[in-house]
């Protein structure tokens, strides 16, 4: 159970794209309702309808002048008028810190003032709107004087400031943002949702792509914000491609170049080691004829590398009969695995057809089975298998050799990598070969241990036909 709030607090707590564009949204939301807001306190304290509505004040005035003779129903009508009022102005108590104040005189004598707690508001200039400071509160305030008699009627609001300040400890600032912003999350959330699913269709290509598929993206986006991202990507895929071009160029340049000095070098030291009669000399150059064999060995690895590092699945349009190709090549490497006592066994199937590139099979092919030749012991046994299963080819290589441990069988795969333990010479670009060919047809190669221990490789490429082959003995 810890385990999983762990993980789920880790996965909140990284990054999210989604989650910084809603809550950026949820700001813009709140940032407009808090202008709405502002833009209201302002209209209010600028232009205050209420103080500029001049039938109240020849109402009151009127209310205050006919029931002068009369001072009970002069109270209660007022107090009736001064509750219209505080409703009109959106709050329901005339004791409220937002509620308008109505002040009457008579005669030099208060008649009649909405609540005590407010104190006596006296204006400058009457028939004007003035800022006036009563217990230590700012009002906005108006003065009415009656033309027919001495009756003054004031009628006043709270300061902008206290307006806010109101208005946020009440909650009318808060409660709306609290209640609507969840019904605007899930709209919010799918708008982007659809918004975003070009830039996700260009993430689903990226992704489906192999490490070699250096092509530009085939998704060109019409939309001008998602365009600067698919030509950089493809940009940068057209630089990756070319600097690939070169060094492959090089290397093959200076392997080839290579071959040329290495052969003049073997039949030099072959000259003199038949020329000379010093035991010493001749294990010497024993030795060097051996050097020459294995950088004669890396050069042409490094050849067949770069040859099927060169092949794209494009240009793999040539049926190939498996078996047969496999049979060819045991038959040129005969020779060397007789040299090593080792014995060739094959078993196969007739007609298992793939598609692909013929010098890249051979090399394949060759590597695997040299390979297994090299590692195999004394009067050992190299079994090759090429069979089918289902929609898949299969061939199977496997000796009697030391094997590789569980934990290098993917590392073996990379180029220039051997294992430590190994006592046999070699550049470790093998099994790279292998790998790159298997990738580039589509297929997958997998090393385990074979049975009676030894090391078994088994690849897999797809079948150039659905039907499945027939068995039959190969000769």
């Amino acid at each position: 159970m810890m385990q999983a709030l762990a993980l789920r607090w880790r996965k909140w707590k990284q990054p999210s794209l989604m989650r910084r564009l809603l809550l950026a949204q949820m700001v813009v939301v709140a940032l407009l309702w808090t202008m709405a807001i502002a833009l209201l306190l302002y209209d209010s304290y600028e232009d205050p309808e209420l103080l500029k509505y001049q039938k109240i004040f020849h109402a009151i005035t009127t209310i205050a002048e006919n029931l002068a003779d009369r001072p009970d129903r002069q109270q209660e009508t007022l107090a009736a008028f001064d509750q219209v009022l505080v409703e009109a102005s959106g709050d329901g108590d005339a004791a409220s810190d937002t509620a308008a104040v109505l002040q009457v005189w008579q005669n030099d004598r208060l008649i009649y003032r909405s609540t005590a707690g407010v104190p006596v508001i006296l204006n400058t200039v009457p028939n004007r709107i003035e800022t006036v400071e009563a217990g230590g509160r700012a009002w906005r305030a108006r003065t009415h004087v009656s033309a027919n008699s001495d009756t003054r009627v004031t009628l006043a609001e709270p300061s902008v400031w206290r307006l806010t300040v109101t208005m946020a400890y009440r909650g009318y600032y808060l409660l709306p943002l609290v209640i609507s912003l969840p019904f605007l999350i899930f709209p919010a959330w799918l708008s982007m949702r659809v918004a975003l699913r070009p830039w996700r269709q260009v993430t689903k290509e990226t992704s489906e792509r192999g490490p070699a598929d250096m092509t530009p993206l085939s998704y060109t986006p019409p939309h001008k914000e998602l365009q600067p991202l698919v030509q950089s990507i493809n940009s940068l895929l057209q630089r990756v491609r070319d600097s690939t071009s070169r060094e492959r160029s090089l290397i093959a340049d200076a392997a080839h170049e290579l071959r040329t000095p290495l052969a003049a070098m073997r039949v030099n030291v072959e000259a003199l080691k038949e020329q000379s009669t010093d035991e010493g000399q001749r294990e010497l150059m024993g030795n060097l004829l051996r050097s020459n064999d294995r950088a004669a060995r890396l050069v042409g690895q490094l050849l067949q590398l770069m040859r099927s590092d060169a092949v794209l699945h494009g240009d793999l349009p040539v049926m190939l009969s498996l078996d047969a190709l496999v049979q060819d090549r045991l038959a040129m490497i005969e020779g060397l695995a007789s040299a090593r006592g080792v014995e060739l066994e094959l078993e196969c199937e007739g007609n298992v057809p793939v598609l692909g590139e013929r010098e890249s099979l051979v090399s394949m092919i060759d590597n695997l089975i040299n390979n297994a030749i090299k590692y195999s012991p004394a009067n050992g046994t190299v079994l090759v298998k090429v069979t089918s299963e289902g929609a898949r080819a299969v061939l199977i290589v496997a000796d009697q050799g030391p094997g590789i441990p569980p934990a290098l069988r993917e590392r073996v795969f990379d180029r220039f990598f051997r294992n430590p333990d190994q006592t046999q010479s070699g550049s470790g670009l093998g099994l790279a070969i292998v790998k790159s060919v298997v990738d580039r047809h589509g297929g997958e190669v997998v090393l385990d241990e074979a049975l009676g221990g030894g090391l078994r490789a088994t690849v897999r490429l797809p079948l150039a036909v659905a039907e499945a082959p027939q068995p039959m003995l190969c000769t």
